[in-house]
């Protein structure tokens, strides 16, 4: 194995950029040699956007330079990046393709509007051509599908397809997996360590730690514009959360002072499978605790056994200062348990055809009977209803009669949200309530959530650590279907983070 270094695809030096007052980036200094991925971190508002922005050609720094190769490179316009030979594919994946052309279409869509390109070419040649081009990543598309059908990691590889093709030196991955399944996450994976080997300097934008175990030779980390931290592999799990929020992440959750708040719900001895080691558990009044661990640790199941969709193997559960064992989701939503699944279309949304199918509808479906005990719907009332959530929580539609298959993502959960706003709520269990949703809508809930009924307690299950900091006034860790927390005799909240995260990078490589 040689061990000359390798040779530096894309670095900038001191690069400046202020929107107004707001001073994005300050003196920012970032390289990324060829065949590394380099995992660029940082919370929201950090300058990891501004900064891809700029190298992508987006944005003009005010200051700085960036060097591709050997030379110092200026860009006016995205056109000049690319041409220069850096591909950018954006988190905002319906940017990434042209809606009404085929799959064929979009992979030579940088060769179709190439300036002197052929204006007249058959479609036999578009699809044997689009046929090599899939091949260099393996992408089995249908290649006569229309774009705007595919799923978003369809529309990902796409992008990359069309990098590879044009012999990008550089490609800028921006939250690639923030809407994408732990199957298609695990494909990406694999292909970007393909190119990787081939030589091309990957950046690798994210927040999610288990993409930063799976997949980076290093970890870079920006707070506030500048460059604050940087980890080589095996990295350092709690210095890079530490770096990324400024604090430690005992320090980090927020100041709520909870143990004089009543108790709204109690776990005793609770095992969610027989061997597990047992746990306690109390949520108070006004509390939001998040669980984070890896898939098959328990969260989703310790959620589900709540809300009556699966039994505790052992243990006691107490509601209100009363024994609670509840038989099915029915009895839950009548005693004021109330739980938004991993699975949105599969557990609470309704197809368009279907009546009831709009944001009114979906929201009232689970308190008919307690809405209206007559048996006689009052349209009125849920319209009502309906309008007061789309302007307490910034749903984007035109109106309580929308079905939810025009509304984005974020704009969906925002409705599964406020169906369970809009009655009492006692326990309020959240699996995965980030999963497929933009940084902006994101935002948006995670305010909803913390401003909702004071007299509630509400329980999330995430994998992704940066939203547990966002949203909690307590982090546990599940790890083996049993809970951890700092100071149970098994490490530090640290260092428990750096298990799970050691874990998944053992599951990805």
């Amino acid at each position: 194995m040689s061990l000359t270094p390798a040779p530096i695809a894309v670095a900038v030096a001191g690069i400046e950029k202020s929107f107004g007052p707001t001073r994005a980036l300050a003196r920012a200094d970032l390289a990324v040699a060829a065949g590394e991925v380099v995992a660029l971190m940082g919370a929201n508002g950090a300058g990891k956007s501004t900064l891809v922005k700029i190298l992508s050609g987006s944005h003009v720094p005010d200051a700085g330079t960036i060097t591709l190769g050997d030379r110092i490179v200026a860009f006016a316009s995205p056109s000049a990046a690319k041409a220069a030979g850096i591909a950018t594919v954006h988190q905002a994946t319906d940017q990434a393709g042209a809606a009404g052309m085929t799959v064929a279409e979009n992979l030579l869509l940088d060769e179709l509007c190439q300036p002197g390109g052929r204006f007249f070419v058959s479609a036999r040649s578009i699809r044997r051509r689009a046929r090599a081009i899939a091949a260099l990543i393996d992408l089995d598309l249908p290649l006569d599908r229309d774009f705007v059908d595919l799923r978003p990691a369809e529309r990902q590889l796409i992008a990359i397809a069309r990098a590879v093709v044009a012999k990008a030196s550089v490609l800028i991955l921006d939250e690639p997996t923030s809407s994408l399944s732990a199957t298609e996450a695990d494909r990406l994976f694999a292909i970007i360590r393909r190119l990787r080997a081939d030589g091309m300097a990957i950046l690798y934008i994210s927040h999610r730690l288990g993409d930063l175990a799976a997949i980076a030779d290093r970890a870079v980390v920006m707070r506030g514009g500048r460059i604050v931290g940087a980890f080589a592999r095996p990295i350092d799990f709690p210095a890079a959360v530490a770096a990324m929020i400024g604090r430690t992440l005992e320090a980090a959750t927020h100041d709520r002072k909870m143990s004089a708040a009543p108790i709204i719900a109690s776990i005793k001895g609770a095992r969610l499978i027989p061997g597990a080691r047992p746990f306690d558990l109390d949520l108070h009044s006004g509390e939001v605790v998040a669980l984070t661990g890896t898939l098959g640790s328990g969260k989703s199941r310790l959620l589900r056994a709540l809300f009556g969709l699966e039994t505790l193997a052992q243990g006691s559960f107490v509601l209100d200062g009363k024994p609670w064992l509840s038989n099915g989701p029915a009895r839950s939503i009548e005693n004021g348990v109330f739980m938004v699944a991993e699975d949105r279309w599969a557990s609470s949304l309704l197809p368009p055809e279907v009546p009831g199918a709009s944001i009114a509808g979906t929201i009232a479906l689970p308190h008919l009977r307690r809405w209206f005990p007559g048996g006689l719907l009052r349209v009125a009332r849920e319209r009502k209803v309906a309008a007061e959530a789309i302007a307490r929580l910034g749903i984007k539609a035109r109106g309580p009669d929308d079905t939810l298959d025009e509304l984005s993502g974020g704009n969906q959960q925002k409705v599964v949200l406020a169906r369970w706003q809009a009655a009492p709520c006692r326990l309020l269990l959240l699996d995965e309530p980030f999963r497929g949703v933009d940084v902006g809508a994101r935002a948006d809930l995670i305010a909803a959530i913390r401003n909702s009924q004071s007299d509630s307690a509400t329980l999330i299950a995430t994998s992704d650590t940066e939203e547990a900091l966002e949203v909690a006034d307590r982090i546990l860790v599940m790890r083996d279907h049993s809970l951890h927390e700092a100071g149970d005799g098994h490490g530090s909240l640290t260092d428990q983070i750096g298990k799970v995260e050691s874990k998944k990078a053992g599951d990805h490589r």
